[in-house]
C-alpha cells in the first residue's frame, strides 16, 4: 500500500541540515543540543536523523520512542524529559542515561532500582522558574536536595539543574530569566564545593536567547525539538530569522474523494457537530467544495492545515473526513487528486500517531 493516503512526506535530509545547523549555532556559545524527538513520535528515521546531524543526545518524554531509537542502533547518551513515574523507574534506568527530575521520592527509587541493575544513573533537578510546570519553586528545597544525593546517593550522579519555559505558562526564557536559573546553579555548586557539568536554559523558545547573543554563558544545555523539525515557532510567534533553516521537513498529502457544489450553510435545525460542538457557519451561497479521505482523528485541528495551493480554504473537518472549499481554486480538482499542506508542531504529533497515515521518507 505504498500510494496509500493520507500520507505524511519526511524530508530526511532538511532534517539533518536543521540539526546540524542548531547544533553548529548553539555549539558557538558553547551550548550542547539534546535533540527531542517526541514531536514526531520518535520515529526511528527521525532519530537517525538527530543522531547523524550532531545532536549531543537523543531526548524524549516516552520511554517507548527512547527504546526505539536504542533499538534503531543510536548509541549516543538518552534523555527522559519528562519526571519520571514512579511505575516507570525500572525502565527508566534501564533505557536511559539521564533524567529529569523535581521529586525527591522519585530520585530515591532511581538510585535503588540504579543500584539493583549495577548502574549509574545521572539526574538534573529541575527549577521552576515561573512557568509553573514541573521543577522545584522552593529554591532552598532544591538545593538541600542536590547536597542529599551527592552525600547520600551512591547510583545517582548529579550532574545539572535546568528549568522549562514558554510551555504551560507561557513565560518568555529571557536573559534575566535564564541569569535565575545559574544563579540557583551557583548556590547548589557553593553546597556541593564543585561545578555542575549541565545548566539546561530549556528548550526550542530559548534559542531566541542565542539568536540575540544574550543567553548566559553558563547556559550549556538546550533541549530542541520544534525549532528543529519545523523551525516556525520562533519565525511565526517571535518574528526571528529562520531562513538557515528548512521550514518544508513534513508535508501532508490527502486525497479528494468527492467533489460537488453545495450550499455553504448546514440545511435543517442546527444542533452539535460529531465532537458536541456548534461550530460558527457563514453563508456564501453555493460553492464548490472538496473531501477528503482523512479526518480529526489523524491530524487532530483542521484549523492548523495549512494548504500549500492558493484559493483552498479548509472548513472542518469530521472523524474520517475533511470539508475543503475549492471554489477559487487555480487547479480544476477532480475526484482522485493529491492535495498537499503544510502542518503545524501539534498535527506532526497527531499524524505520525496515527496508524492510518502513510509515513513516507523523502
Amino acid at each position: 500500500m505504498e500510494n496509500r493516503y493520507p500520507r505524511l512526506e519526511i524530508n530526511l535530509a532538511h532534517l539533518q541540515h536543521n540539526v546540524s545547523k542548531i547544533v553548529e549555532k548553539c555549539g558557538g556559545r558553547g551550548i550542547q543540543v539534546a535533540g527531542v524527538i517526541k514531536g514526531a513520535t520518535g520515529l526511528p528515521e527521525v532519530a537517525k536523523a538527530f543522531d547523524k546531524g550532531g545532536a549531543a543526545m537523543i531526548a524524549s518524554s516516552r520511554l517507548e520512542q527512547i527504546e526505539d531509537a536504542i533499538d534503531a542502533g543510536i548509541e549516543k547518551p538518552m534523555m527522559l524529559i519528562r519526571v519520571p513515574m514512579l511505575s516507570e523507574v525500572k525502565d527508566v534506568i534501564r533505557l536511559t542515561d539521564i533524567s529529569l527530575n523535581s521529586e525527591f521520592e522519585v530520585i530515591k527509587a532511581l538510585n535503588e532500582e540504579a543500584r539493583r541493575q549495577g548502574k549509574l544513573h545521572k539526574v538534573i533537578l529541575m527549577a521552576d522558574m515561573g512557568d509553573l510546570r514541573e521543577g522545584y519553586w522552593d529554591k532552598d528545597e532544591i538545593v538541600d536536595v542536590a547536597e542529599y544525593i551527592e552525600n547520600k546517593m551512591i547510583n545517582i550522579q548529579l550532574v545539572g539543574v535546568g528549568t522549562n519555559l514558554g510551555c504551560y505558562g507561557s513565560i518568555s526564557p529571557t536573559a534575566e530569566k535564564l541569569e535565575e536559573l545559574v544563579e540557583v546553579a551557583e548556590k547548589i555548586e557553593a553546597r556541593l564545593g564543585r561545578e555542575l557539568e549541565y545548566i539546561s536554559g530549556g528548550a526550542t523558545s530559548s534559542l531566541m536567547r542565542v539568536w540575540d547573543g544574550d543567553i548566559p554563558k553558563r547556559i550549556n544545555l538546550l533541549r530542541v525539538g520544534e525549532g528543529i523539525l519545523l523551525a516556525r515557532d520562533l519565525d511565526v510567534f517571535y518574528g526571528y530569522d529562520m531562513s538557515e533553516l528548512y521550514q518544508d521537513i513534513f508535508r501532508l498529502k490527502a486525497e479528494v474523494i468527492e467533489l460537488k457544489n453545495k450550499p455553504s450553510y448546514p440545511v435543517g435545525t442546527i444542533t452539535v457537530d460529531a465532537f458536541g460542538h456548534t461550530p460558527e457557519y457563514i453563508d456564501r451561497g453555493m460553492r464548490k467544495r472538496a473531501l477528503l479521505a482523512m479526518g480529526k482523528v489523524d491530524y487532530g485541528d483542521p484549523g492548523e492545515l495549512l494548504p500549500m495551493e492558493k484559493g483552498i480554504e479548509v472548513l472542518g473537518a469530521s472523524s474520517d473526513h475533511t470539508i475543503i472549499d475549492v471554489e477559487d481554486a487555480e487547479r480544476d480538482y477532480k475526484v482522485g487528486d493529491i492535495m498537499t499542506f503544510d502542518v503545524c508542531y501539534a498535527t506532526v504529533v497527531y499524524l505520525t500517531n496515527c496508524r492510518n497515515v502513510n509515513i513516507a521518507y523523502v
